[in-house]
């Protein structure tokens, strides 16, 4: 096998690769992402001042 046939298995390689790449991008961009209602966040006071947390700590 020379030079062309290097050539040729190169090229094949990455042709799979750029098309196994465009399926798996095509596949996340097609993923539904969900998010959790703000109401139910445990993480959050429910003040109606974001910066009242920030004098407590302080």
């Amino acid at each position: 096998m020379g030079y062309t046939g290097v050539l040729v298995i190169s090229i094949i390689l990455i042709v799979i690769i750029i098309l196994v790449s465009v399926l798996t991008t095509s596949k996340a961009y097609d993923y539904k992402h969900t998010v959790d209602p703000i109401e139910n966040n445990p993480h959050l006071d429910n003040d109606d001042d974001p910066h009242k947390s920030e004098d407590k700590q302080s």
